[in-house]
């Protein structure tokens, strides 16, 4: 079965599962949930819970599983899943990559870590502008799809003001993107503004400037210039210039 143990208009969704999971659990108790956090206009982040007790699953339940991933496959912001069970943990460091959301597995005696995480930004995008037509973007942290929706209308209200504009790309303390959810968001916000910057600099250590080498001349139509981490000051210079 599946109990409900925590639930929050902040779409925060705890849920625990004993014994037998069948395809009523799903359809009374876990989708009524799920679509409760969606129609408050949230994502959900999930801390699912399974103990020593679980019994496995109904085929019925595996169906219904599946109808709820494609139902609300952009719906999830977050997945804990807590549990001791071996399989369970193999399964999801398996297949978890291809959720459009960051998923991680928390041994059970480490929910409250779960929980913490859960709550928690991976990462952040910084915008400002450093001068007349020029603006920063940081990349901070592991940045998943929420990061990218916080600050889109900002770029976009920029974009907006501004025909064209030098573009300085910070990726000092990048550290990568937190599923293919996050990575959808980046590309899409390149495509939607890529005609606009006429001068580009782009600031990071060696194994993002090689990833930023070889995507941006593929998408942006400007003259952009990639400068090593500690090089900060003599590529603001060079985009001020």
């Amino acid at each position: 079965m599946i109990d409900i143990t925590e639930e929050t208009v902040e779409g925060l969704l705890e849920i625990r599962a004993t014994g037998r999971v069948t395809e009523q659990d799903y359809e009374t108790v876990l989708i009524p949930a799920v679509t409760r956090a969606r129609d408050w206009g949230v994502p959900v982040r999930l801390l699912y819970q399974i103990g020593p007790d679980f019994d496995g699953y109904s085929p019925g339940a595996l169906l219904a599983d599946a109808r709820l991933g494609l139902r609300h496959w952009r719906g999830f912001e977050k997945i804990a899943v807590v549990t001791d069970n071996d399989k369970i943990e193999a399964g999801v460091r398996m297949f978890g990559f291809t959720l459009p959301c960051p998923v991680r597995t928390f041994d059970l005696d480490k929910r409250d870590e779960a929980r913490l995480w859960l709550r928690e930004s991976l990462g952040a995008l910084h915008i400002e502008e450093i001068g007349e037509d020029a603006l920063e973007v940081q990349l901070i942290g592991r940045l998943d799809s929420a990061s990218y929706k916080a600050r889109t209308p900002d770029l976009d209200a920029y974009g907006a003001a501004h025909e064209r504009y030098r573009l300085m790309v910070d990726l000092r303390r990048f550290e990568g993107w937190q599923g293919p959810a996050a990575v959808g968001e980046h590309l899409g916000l390149i495509r939607h503004h890529r005609r606009q910057p006429y001068r580009i600099a782009v600031v990071g250590d060696k194994s993002w400037m090689k990833l930023a080498e070889t995507v941006l001349p593929m998408v942006l139509d400007a003259k952009t210039k990639y400068f090593d981490e500690d090089d900060y000051p003599a590529a603001r210079a060079w985009l001020l210039a």
